[in-house]
């Protein structure tokens, strides 16, 4: 029996080439989770497109009542906004989709979960202190911190060069975060703040 491992996956570049790279590096299974908290078509090709990348199977989770009930109403009657301005829309989502990884986990008999979450923004520490918090045991895995990829263009040299279909190119390498609450977009120049944007 081989070893598991759950993939928090939105089919994105990132965790696109997570599913082979886990293959390759550590031998695991992988078993992709897909969390609906609202990004609607998005969701669509992703069974087709996890399979194809190498991902055993797939679990896409219907989350939206719990994100709603547990996670948007309470934001809205606390008045959270960070620095006045930001919804806190991708933050919030991410402790309850780590928390349906380690219930899938369980379940599956995996002994380690792997998200996509770079250092670029806090996403990773909002992953993994819900996992230790629920389930301490499991091993958690970062490729971000590990592998020799360090940018986009990487990431999608990479996918090419395992036949791994991808959302982006070097030419729009663009990607995009959306749920019931929020949407946001990054990737080239979106990423330095120095930039105005285009029209």
């Amino acid at each position: 029996m081989s070893k598991k491992v759950i993939l928090a996956y939105s089919g994105g570049l990132d965790t696109s080439i997570i599913i082979p790279w886990l293959k390759e590096t550590y031998g695991y299974e992988v078993i992709a989770m897909a969390a609906d908290v609202g990004q609607g078509e998005e969701l669509e090709p992703l069974n087709e497109k996890a399979i194809k990348s190498g991902a055993s199977k797939i679990f896409i989770e219907d989350l939206k009542d719990e994100f709603v009930t547990d996670f948007i109403y309470p934001t809205l009657k606390a008045g959270a906004v960070y620095e006045g301005k930001y919804l806190l829309g991708t933050s919030f989502a991410r402790p309850l989709i780590a928390k349906r990884l380690v219930e899938i986990a369980r379940q599956e008999g995996a002994e380690a979960i792997a998200h996509g979450a770079t250092g670029k923004g806090n996403d990773q520490v909002r992953f993994e202190l819900t996992v230790k918090a629920l389930a301490p045991e499991l091993k958690i895995i970062s490729p971000w911190r590990e592998w020799d990829i360090r940018s986009r263009e990487d990431a999608i040299d990479y996918a090419e060069a395992r036949g791994i279909p991808v959302p982006v190119t070097k030419k729009k390498p663009y990607s995009m975060d959306r749920n019931l609450w929020h949407l946001s977009h990054e990737g080239a120049d979106l990423e330095d703040p120095w930039n105005e944007p285009q029209d």
